[in-house]
């Protein structure tokens, strides 16, 4: 699955909003950190309803988890460093580090604890019911452990690594995120107790399957067989427990030159960050804990018990099951009617049809294999074309979008690739590509000093009968094959000769020495995307108080910059309604008399991880609308490059103002942010109905588009 945020999502350690209470006043602010925990609340209000399919339930059980490691690994991480520095400078919120990382723990034991009930009470049962059971060691036959046991001697105990502590073993290293077992053995000749480590494989499967859809943890398999790792040991106990560490990775400018091998050496310290979680199960033995506590170095408040298992991301192993009726009905993307329009030779000619009209691609609902895809293969595979140009922040493993740039070089074309190593969990797969790419012969670059390039851009350069012509990608999601099956993003295809020029013109500011910043239809980060999007909501509070029709809409992913915040607050004072559709963090406070009153909050999730960013200003036909690769986060208008661009065709308007019509619309399920900072769910009406789902109408839009239904 796709995660909501997380790893996939992308977060950062930037450091928190630092401004004083005379400049900015706290209550109009949200604290980002309690933001985000709510938003990973909705994750697991999904797993929590019951009329989701059950696997899926299932996988949103794992993906709260997941996304939870990740918030842990790098914003709680990065507020420990800051309360280790001494930093003692408020948020925007108002609170101070310390506070705020006090809440974060409260909040985080309450939603730990849900989530652990929601598995253990609901789902778990749930499955036993439609005969799929993960059990605990005691609960399998006789039968079933003797199979267990042959898997241990065969497949486990092989790869298995029991460490010791005593005089001559310090205590060892514990990695951040692995499963491990905490065991106390006695020597029968000395009487005397000892503490061992076994971690748990992560390279084998979670769960085991032994027989018809019936599982056991891993651990459980281990802890029954510990006498065979501890022969001639008494085995007193064991349990087991979680950590979780700082993985946040830095390079420090200086290193820029050498930026690849700055990287290698950042990831290998990675592993060794400080904890900032301890879980561990509820049956823990007291001196076993002090233990775990005293020499992870970690406080008693950092300390997590819960019912076992612990680890719940292993459930998304559980959607491979053969339970069509217990998911999400089956949905097969189909090649966007835009690029069929235009009559060629072959069945889908990207050329033909870019270059008749500009293409808008909403994904998943429009393949992303037959259209981003089969543009740059078809581009790789043209004699006519000259050369790519090309981002890559985060693209699968096997990448036919990789494969295609390189047979591209291969046939003498000039390929430019900016892959950005710096893209987080993703570094070393990054270094990885790049090498590969350029033993292909093609020209990797790695973007500017200080800066992520996070725009997504593709560029093909082919000589046709009346010149040469640029056809450009500009996306809001990433060239990654499998997450654009579950990613909910936008992107446009076109050859319209001022995109071409401009992002001709960005290339060139990311691979040589280009100073320019001025584009036609591009907003770029970190010069013109926050000014250029608050002259426009200034625009629309010009347009409102001269008597004319006036509206602000945006669909992001977070919206935390203040900047931005304030341009809302004097649209939303001045009348200006203004529309926010924000799948996760949102500082901005609405609904305060006087300030945000004409301001509403909309979040919308589901089987698609919503992912576009749209902006739109204006009302009806007029609405000029920009997407693109920009959140309303610091880190995206400061330091990275980002790249909006204009929608030209007054169909496309439509159909995004069309879009956001719906995903604004009462009738159409979501969640409200209030006041207080919380999100109440509607997805029901007055009579218990069903309020309209998004992702399932579109769906169903699509297919009647195409005459499938």
């Amino acid at each position: 699955m796709f995660t909501f945020g997380c790893h996939h999502g992308g977060m950062t350690a930037e450091p928190l909003t630092e401004t004083s209470d005379e400049t900015v006043p706290p209550e109009r602010f949200l604290d980002r950190e309690l933001s985000w925990l709510a938003f990973n609340l909705r994750v697991l209000e999904l797993a929590e309803d019951i009329e989701i399919p059950l696997l899926e339930r299932a996988k949103f059980l794992a993906i709260f988890g997941s996304n939870l490691d990740e918030f842990y690994m790098v914003r709680v991480a990065g507020l420990k460093r800051r309360i280790a520095t001494g930093i003692a400078v408020r948020a925007a919120s108002g609170g101070l580090p310390r506070e705020v990382h006090e809440a974060i723990l409260r909040r985080t034991r309450e939603l730990m604890a849900r989530h652990a009930r929601c598995f253990g009470d609901d789902v778990l049962p749930a499955l036993a019911k439609e005969g799929i059971e993960i059990l605990r060691w005691s609960e399998l036959t006789d039968d079933e452990q003797a199979r267990a046991g042959k898997l241990f001697d065969e497949s486990v105990f092989p790869v298995l690594t029991p460490l010791a502590v005593d005089p001559a073993h310090p205590f060892p290293y514990i990695s951040g995120l692995s499963l491990n077992l905490a065991v106390v053995v006695r020597n029968p000749l000395t009487d005397g107790e000892h503490f061992a480590r076994v971690k748990v494989p992560p390279i084998l499967q979670r769960f085991h399957a032994l027989g018809e859809q019936r599982f056991v943890p891993l651990e459980d398999i281990i802890a029954a067989h510990l006498d065979k790792l501890f022969p001639g040991m008494d085995v007193l106990q064991h349990h087991t427990f979680r950590v979780t560490r700082n993985e946040d990775v830095e390079v420090e400018e200086d290193d820029a030159e050498n930026l690849l091998q700055a990287m290698e050496r950042e990831l290998m310290r990675r592993r060794f960050g400080p904890p900032v979680r301890l879980e561990v199960e509820e049956t823990v033995d007291p001196h076993v804990l002090d233990l775990l506590v005293r020499e992870l170095g970690i406080t008693a408040n950092e300390v997590f018990a819960l019912p076992g298992p612990l680890d719940l991301t292993g459930l998304m192993g559980l959607l491979d099951l053969d339970r069509p009726e217990l998911k999400d009905p089956p949905f097969l993307p189909r090649t966007s009617r835009e690029l069929t329009e235009v009559e060629s030779a072959t069945a889908t000619d990207i050329f033909a049809a870019v270059r008749d009209h500009d293409v808008l691609l909403h994904h998943p609902y429009d393949s992303f294999s037959t259209s981003v895809q089969a543009f740059l293969e078809q581009a790789a595979a043209d004699p006519n074309v000259l050369a790519i140009k090309q981002t890559l922040y985060r693209t699968s493993i096997d990448s036919p979008i990789v494969d295609a740039l390189i047979d591209a070089a291969e046939a003498g074309k000039q390929v430019l690739v900016l892959v950005e190593i710096k893209a987080r969990f993703d570094e070393g797969a990054n270094i990885k590509r790049a090498r590969k790419l350029e033993e292909a012969g093609c020209h990797v670059v790695y973007g500017l000093v200080g800066l992520k390039t996070h725009c997504k851009l593709s560029m093909v350069v082919r000589q046709e009968k009346d010149g040469i012509r640029r056809y450009a990608h500009i996306g809001t999601g990433n060239y990654h094959p499998k997450t654009a099956r579950l990613y909910e993003d936008l992107g446009l295809l076109t050859a319209d000769p001022a995109v071409g020029a401009d992002v001709a013109n960005l290339f060139n500011v990311l691979s040589g020495y280009s100073m320019n910043t001025e584009y036609a239809r591009f907003l770029v980060a970190p010069n013109s995307v926050r000014t250029g999007l608050v002259a426009r909501i200034d625009r629309e509070v010009e347009r409102h108080e001269a008597g004319h029709p006036a509206a602000i809409r945006f669909k992001v992913n977070s919206l935390v910059d203040e900047e931005i915040i304030h341009a809302l607050h004097r649209a939303s004072m001045a009348g200006v309604p203004v529309s926010l559709w924000i799948r996760g963090i949102c500082g901005l406070r609405p609904g305060v008399p006087g300030l945000s009153d004409n301001i509403e909050v909309r979040s919308i999730m589901g089987r698609f991880l919503e992912h576009s960013r749209l902006y739109a200003f204006g009302v009806g036909p007029t609405t000029e609308i920009w997407i693109g690769s920009a959140d309303l986060m610091h880190r995206n208008l400061d330091r990275r490059v980002e790249a909006l661009v204009r929608i030209g065709a007054q169909h496309h308007i439509d159909e995004l103002n069309a879009l956001l019509d719906l995903g604004f619309d009462p009738g159409t399920a979501s969640w409200h942010l209030h006041e207080d900072g919380t999100w109440i769910r509607h997805h029901k009406d007055a009579d218990g109905e069903p309020l309209l789902d998004i992702q399932a109408h579109l769906i169903s839009l699509h297919q009647w588009r195409r005459g499938l239904v």
